[in-house]
């Protein structure tokens, strides 16, 4: 039996990096994931997957998310993963930048959960809630991370502010906080740097561990989050970012 047999769980961002790794591995542990992206091309490398149903969903549109959540019939599990990072100090962040970052990091996860918690209510069995942050955030502080830092902390409190009214439902809400993870939107930054191999380079020598974390290592704890061993679990901010915040 895997860990997470006959529960329902729904993912946004599943297309790649964190995302896709998550979806493959709740599917390996039994899921019957719904796993969305607002890239129906991303999302073609886990259609066919045993336990995995796709959807294109754009997190920023409130109409689709409704809509999408009208149509789930039951949800055990929900991980909002969509993100986006800005690179640069406040002096380098526009309003507009501003107002987008907060609005596909942040708000998404709002639209997510005011959608999914009344029907984890109305279920009557709980459920779990996993969102990501990261480290930089209100756990460290960061250079150039100005508007990303802001909203990540900002998970973190809306996080244990769930966990914390929903606590009686049985609706565990935790989230979770990476290092720096080797996924494509990475690889794309170090691209847009010019120098891909210096910039490796230095995104690596922060790392106390010496190398960036896989996808999988993040998955492995989004799984454990998901599953009935973590049952005891919420309101918490989880590290995992090979001893950088050390």
């Amino acid at each position: 039996m895997g860990r997470l047999d006959g529960k329902v769980f729904v993912l946004s961002a599943a297309g790649q990096g964190i995302g896709k790794a998550v979806a493959l591995a709740a599917a390996k542990e039994g899921a019957q994931v719904i796993a969305t992206d607002i890239n129906a091309d991303l999302l073609k490398a886990i259609e066919g997957v045993d336990g995995i149903k796709t959807q294109v969903l754009d997190v920023t549109k409130s109409e689709d998310v409704e809509k999408f959540a009208k149509s789930i019939e039951k949800i055990d599990i929900l991980f909002n993963c969509a993100g986006f990072v800005h690179d640069g100090t406040l002096l380098d962040c526009s309003e507009e930048m501003w107002d987008f970052s907060f609005d596909l990091n942040v708000k998404s996860v709002y639209r997510m959960c005011s959608n999914f918690v009344p029907k984890f209510i109305s279920q009557g069995k709980g459920g779990s809630v996993i969102n990501m942050s990261s480290v930089a955030s209100s756990i460290k502080g960061v250079p150039n991370r100005c508007v990303y830092l802001a909203t990540k902390a900002a998970i973190i409190g809306l996080t244990k502010s769930m966990a914390a009214d929903f606590v009686k439902h049985k609706i565990r809400f935790n989230s979770v906080c990476p290092g720096t993870v080797d996924t494509p939107s990475l690889r794309e930054r170090m691209a847009a740097k010019g120098d891909v191999e210096t910039a490796y380079k230095a995104f690596v020598a922060r790392q106390a561990m010496g190398r960036l974390a896989e996808p999988s290592e993040i998955a492995h704890l989004v799984v454990y989050l998901a599953s009935d061993e973590s049952s005891f679990v919420t309101g918490q901010e989880f590290i995992i970012d090979g001893g950088w915040s050390m």
